[in-house]
């Protein structure tokens, strides 16, 4: 597991930066230094890509190259605009430019053009078999693989027949493209391959004007090399598609000279599934509320919760580049998130589970405006008046009746300090039918203004609190875990069976008169509660970002006993 993050600001060497720093001393590709993030346009990005963001366009500045961001849109069956709309949005967000925004699409012509001096050569074949025959006849691992009947048509007939798929006289799944390779190959992605589908299906960018489609494998390699990418970076899932990557980019002629692929170990997160599928399925399910929803691992669900991009970045830098997959515990990210906001948030005051207290010894509609510091971390951020009156809203578990041996807060004839007010002494407690405590009467010391006894008495608790009178309703949105699982989805196990239909809960919190006045997306502590973002549609709601405990070294101490 990581170790307990120090100084989280310091990126380490590793074995791509090693490789890139060889490169540049040998000279190849003239010292040159180009990468590209490749997203589909399928979905939202998730805390997972932000990863290979981050590597991608870091190493490009690192090393004074460039970065583009090229979408995958080989798959107009599941793309949308609103997705190019929404990535482009979040790598800003991350804090990210592109050197230029590109589209495979724009390849359509020079790699389908590249696709027939394959057939030419006697590397590429039409297939007639139907997709559910050629993925039975790849075989295995320790498995032969089946030519195909077709496999040894001549170049000519193929070149024709290539030629009519693109001009749609065939229907969907009659025909592919394949890669001529070697169906005894020992890596499975070079059983003669599928570079072309036929596929009758409006394209967000070319519209109509194809009806057959490159595969990810035929398209990827052959952009990076029309764009000069230097060194294409993917996660470890594509180590074995490498071969034929260069298998492809070795038959051609190439306008820049030969990218290379170098595999990084993804980022995998405890209670936190990565998957598009799934993540759909929560969305379309209705099991969430949209791919913003502050429980998702969207970048857009984090931002709705309050998760800032510093603290992203200096997460990711610290949990650093490998060459094996592993999963880190989802309370490191929220210890770069606490600790970020622990410098950043205002301070205020808000009750989530309200309980009136009555102080009988009030002045009869007095109001005081007691001074109140905003952030303990930064002094610029100076002090706010806080209305204080006679009737107050403490937290329901801040009082008991009956309380447990080392429970320090409001009990009858208890006194403790309300924060940045007074000193109080329960004196009743008024319950409903049910026994339920309902109101706290209290007197106060009116010679303990702002939290000190001139004569040097201490108390063991102190409070928050809100003034009945001027207390703004607020929804406030709590998180647990979406899944109770650390590893959902472990193994065969649907993820879906380790939901927790109880991750989100809503109460109407009574908070001080500035709350209110927050403004959408920032971040602010509702002190001895945790940090909460405020929406950013929804005036007056949160969202708890992170609670105040530092989980990851609670986690740390467990682990290193």
């Amino acid at each position: 597991m990581t170790a307990a993050p120090d100084d989280a600001t310091t990126t380490a060497s590793d074995f791509i930066r090693e490789r890139i720093q060889a490169d540049q001393q040998a000279g190849l590709h003239d010292g040159r230094v180009q990468t590209r993030f490749p997203p589909e346009p399928n979905g939202y990005l998730h805390i997972g890509h932000s990863k290979s963001i981050q590597l991608n366009f870091g190493l490009a500045e690192e090393f004074g190259g460039a970065c583009n961001l090229r979408f995958d849109d080989t798959n107009p069956e599941a793309e949308d605009p609103e997705y190019v709309d929404a990535i482009q949005d979040d790598i800003a967000w991350l804090g990210f430019e592109p050197a230029r925004v590109v589209y495979a699409s724009d390849y359509f012509e020079q790699l389908y053009a590249w696709a027939e001096e394959l057939v030419t050569k006697g590397l590429a074949y039409v297939d007639d078999q139907d997709a559910e025959t050629i993925s039975e006849q790849r075989g295995g691992f320790g498995q032969p693989g089946v030519e195909s009947p077709y496999r040894d048509r001549s170049p000519e007939e193929n070149l024709d027949l290539l030629r009519r798929m693109r001009a749609g006289e065939f229907d969907d799944g009659t025909k592919v493209l394949r890669a001529r390779i070697d169906m005894q190959h020992n890596v499975m992605s070079m059983r003669d391959p599928v570079l072309y589908r036929i596929r009758r299906i409006e394209h967000h960018r070319t519209g109509n004007d194809w009806v057959i489609y490159p595969t990810y494998d035929w398209a990827h390699g052959q952009s990076d090399a029309i764009e000069g990418v230097t060194h294409s970076l993917c996660t470890l899932e594509f180590t074995d598609h490498r071969p034929l990557y260069d298998w492809c980019l070795e038959h051609l002629e190439l306008p820049h000279g030969k990218p290379e692929q170098t595999e990084f170990a993804r980022l995998a997160l405890t209670h936190t599934v990565m998957s598009k599928r799934i993540l759909r399925r929560l969305v379309e399910e209705g099991t969430v509320d949209g791919w913003d929803d502050a429980r998702m691992p969207t970048l857009r669900g984090m931002r709705t919760r309050g998760y800032p991009a510093e603290a992203i970045r200096e997460f990711v830098d610290h949990i650093g580049v490998a060459k094996t997959n592993s999963v880190h515990d989802i309370e490191l990210l929220e210890f770069f998130v606490r600790r970020h906001h622990n410098t950043h948030a205002l301070r205020r005051m808000g009750v989530l589970e309200p309980l009136k207290v009555v102080i009988t010894n009030w002045p009869e509609g007095h109001v005081e405006h007691l001074e109140a510091i905003n952030n303990p971390e930064d002094e610029a951020a100076g002090t706010r008046a806080v209305p204080f009156s006679g009737e107050l809203w403490i937290e329901q578990d801040d009082f008991m009746l009956d309380p447990p041996k080392k429970y320090y807060r409001l009990t009858p004839g208890r006194e403790v300090r309300l924060r940045g007010g007074y000193f109080i002494t329960a004196t009743e407690a008024i319950t409903d039918d049910d026994g339920k405590v309902v109101e706290v009467r209290c007197t106060y010391d009116p010679e303990t203004k702002g939290g000190q006894a001139p004569d040097g008495r201490k108390v063991k608790s102190t409070i928050h609190w809100v003034s009945a009178q001027h207390a703004v309703d607020a929804t406030v949105h709590l998180y647990e875990r979406l899944f109770t699982d650390p590893h959902p989805g472990k193994g065969d196990s649907d993820p879906m069976e380790s939901l927790d239909p109880e991750s989100r809960r809503t109460v109407t919190a009574k908070v001080e008169p500035a709350i209110a006045d927050t403004p959408a997306g920032e971040v602010i502590q509702f002190e001895r509660l945790g940090y909460f973002a405020a929406d950013p549609s929804q005036p007056t709601t949160f969202h708890r970002t992170v609670g105040l405990r530092d989980e990851w070294s609670n986690i740390q101490k467990r682990r290193n006993k």
